[in-house]
């Protein structure tokens, strides 16, 4: 049973992690935080946090450094972090933190995708299973096209009585600002949720050949902080841009680095390997039911129904996706045993059987071997 919870119990943490991101970032970007120097920040502040970790627990059991696994760190590195959290938080930037969770959810369909095309999935189109996980994907992306392009009337679900002077300050700027874009936000969160995808296929190969999470999760925040300095700095070249004097801007900072990149990125490489890509990638649902509730109170964030839906109809189509996984997991167990049974009975039907040299059951007429090859020498 622990190998169940565990992995489960480490997915909520990371889900938890991603929730508590979304908020304290959406108000460090509205402070005027640019989302580059954001992201640039969260990989030195993640590479930090590794380190002590991988050199304490894997010095000693790292495999070797060959240039194939180098190369896929540095894909890995090049997906997972640097384009998949640039384009994520250029989302949040245009959208609200809700939206942007919202269209993540799209990352169980890319991933089923992505792994049916590499060879990591079967499709099985003729079973349920195939046909519940193709099911799940085409709704997920039909929420994702009215969550998108449709937000209809604002939904009247009362004013919050939680009254935060911080929020309602930062929320006033953005809109004196007029820092949203309907479609540019959600179209970057898409794409992010897709490059993101990618990461998952390729981390499942490194967490077979390098099965060292904390270590192989440091080299890949090391190489996403060279890669995202450099572009940040590409755009960002004032000196205050990149001032950490302001509380929620280092708060957000820290808390992104060693907790949203350092451990999450350490649980989730650990869950794939456990439980494979696509469980690693289906709790995603969770961490929307905490962002809309803290949206709602502490932001001051409006719903409008368009966002509902779509957002319902990408959930239902994520647990589609899980379903059809599942059923593959009991079809495989089933098989597993049956081939075990099998084998069993093989066995045992040779130590019934009179000796013969061709059916594998020899063994136990050694001595009579011996005895013929006494019997022909002497001859």
């Amino acid at each position: 049973m622990g190998g169940s919870v565990i992995p489960l119990l480490a997915m909520i943490v990371v889900q938890l992690s991603y929730a508590g991101m979304n908020i304290s970032s959406k108000l460090a970007i509205e402070s005027g935080m640019h989302p580059l120097v954001l992201v640039a920040y969260r990989q030195i502040f993640a590479t930090f946090s590794l380190a002590p970790f991988a050199y304490c627990f894997e010095r000693n059991t790292a495999p070797p450094m060959t240039k194939r696994i180098a190369l896929q760190i540095l894909l890995s590195s090049l997906t997972g972090i640097t384009g998949n959290q640039m384009l994520y938080f250029l989302g949040l930037k245009y959208s609200t933190a809700t939206i942007a969770c919202a269209l993540s959810n799209l990352l169980p369909a890319f991933t089923f995708v992505l792994a049916v095309l590499f060879g990591q999935e079967c499709l099985r189109i003729k079973t349920k299973a195939g046909v519940a996980k193709v099911f799940g994907t085409i709704l997920s992306v039909g929420g994702a096209v009215v969550l998108s392009f449709y937000h209809g009337k604002l939904l009247g679900l009362g004013e919050s009585k939680i009254q935060w002077k911080y929020a309602e300050k930062m929320e006033r700027r953005a809109s004196s600002h007029g820092e949203t874009n309907l479609l540019l936000g959600p179209v970057a969160v898409i794409c992010s949720a897709l490059v993101w995808a990618v990461w998952f296929i390729i981390q499942a190969n490194i967490s077979k050949s390098y099965p060292v999470p904390f270590t192989s999760s440091f080299y890949m925040c090391l190489m996403a902080s060279i890669q995202c300095v450099a572009i940040a700095l590409s755009v960002e070249h004032q000196a205050s841009a990149w001032s950490l004097q302001s509380t929620i801007r280092l708060t957000s900072a820290l808390y992104a680095g060693t907790i949203s990149t350092g451990l999450t990125y350490f649980l989730l490489s650990w869950s794939i390997e456990k439980k494979g890509p696509l469980y690693a990638s289906v709790f995603s649902p969770l961490q929307l039911v905490i962002i809309a509730v803290v949206s709602w109170a502490l932001l001051h964030e409006k719903l409008y129904i368009g966002t509902a839906i779509g957002s319902l109809v990408i959930v239902f189509g994520l647990y589609f996706v899980l379903l059809g996984k599942n059923k593959d997991v009991d079809e495989n167990d089933g098989v597993d045993e049956m081939t075990e049974e099998a084998m069993e009975d093989d066995a045992k039907d040779l130590e019934l059987q009179p000796y013969n040299p061709f059916n594998g059951n020899g063994k136990h007429h050694e001595e009579d071997d011996k005895r013929k090859e006494k019997v022909t020498g002497t001859d």
